[in-house]
């Protein structure tokens, strides 16, 4: 299949479990292409795990899961090692050796577990005693996270948000949704997902989107989107270079599963949101909110 009906075939067997919420399965597919990592944000009950094990079921891909709470620890993500019967080091691994990771509510997770995860989500790799074991590839993590405020929660810290590609909102359904998704419920025989593409489906588009190309123009855009959130007066802390990086990949994942061959500036202004909200910081005293000052860093770029 095509990198376009390739998509639209995840899509439809997503949506037997999913009413709505297209945008959003598109971003997390855009994720999974760009070969990043992608939190997803919003209250309890709104679908954000069923999503993510609805698409890692359309993929012919291993799943992992592993809750967040205020007792998890190291060894409950990534594993552990011990002495068998025989005195010889044996390595016990953990759920992230998978390739599509779900981490339920990392946001109730002790910061100190969560840092385990810096390494895997940047080198793909984990160091267990004395061994350095590379996960699988591809290997695409989504963590769910309640807003804060919510009993439990702590902020993500930014070193580690950072390594997500993207921050996915997740918002309420619409009432047509929430009565479609209703009609899912109520009938009698479940829809099953079927798998539509390999692994090496999955890899092969990976490699596919270096063949996308950008242009000088869209890459000043990028860097002048960036570089506005440095310097904005409600901002205090601007996005790295690693935000630029991810705007090159999403930016050519998007393009690539609509077909096209070139990365436009639309694609990155729609991009912004999801790309730079969980990267940069805000002044309390700001007023209009993290999306609030995207936007308008937007509306006067270009």
């Amino acid at each position: 299949m095509d990198p376009k009906s390739s998509y639209e075939a995840v899509l439809a067997q997503v949506r037997k479990k999913i009413s709505g919420k297209e945008d959003i399965i598109k971003l997390m597919f855009i994720s999974i292409i760009a070969n990043g990592h992608a939190l997803l944000e919003g209250v309890p009950g709104v679908a954000k795990t069923t999503m993510t094990k609805a698409l890692a079921d359309s993929i012919q891909a291993n799943f992992g899961r592993v809750q967040g709470t205020s007792d998890l620890e190291f060894k409950d993500i990534v594993g552990y090692t011990f002495i068998d019967a025989n005195h010889n080091i044996q390595v016990k691994k953990g759920p992230i050796f998978t390739n599509i990771m779900l981490i339920d509510e990392l946001n109730r997770a002790p910061q100190r577990t969560a840092s385990a995860l810096l390494e895997a989500l940047e080198e793909r790799q984990v160091t267990l005693g004395d061994s350095t074991i590379p996960l699988e590839s591809p290997f695409i993590a989504f963590a769910t996270q309640n807003p804060l405020n919510i009993e439990g929660t702590t902020p993500v810290p930014k070193v580690l948000a950072d390594r997500f590609l993207m921050r996915i909102e997740v918002t309420y359904p619409t009432i047509d949704e929430e009565v479609n998704m209703l009609k899912l419920k109520e009938s009698p025989v479940e829809s099953k997902v079927e798998r539509v593409l390999s692994i090496e489906d999955i890899l092969g588009m990976q490699k596919a989107i270096n063949g996308v190309s950008m242009s000088e123009d869209v890459m000043r855009h990028i860097t002048d989107i960036v570089n506005q959130t440095r310097t904005d007066i409600h901002v205090i802390m601007g996005a790295s270079p690693r935000a630029e990086i991810s705007f090159m990949r999403a930016g050519k994942a998007k393009a690539f599963i609509e077909g096209r061959k070139e990365v436009a500036i639309s694609d990155i202004n729609s991009l912004a949101r999801p790309i730079l909200s969980h990267r940069i910081a805000v002044r309390s005293t700001g007023g209009i909110g993290v999306n609030g000052i995207i936007d308008g860093i937007i509306a006067t770029s270009g």
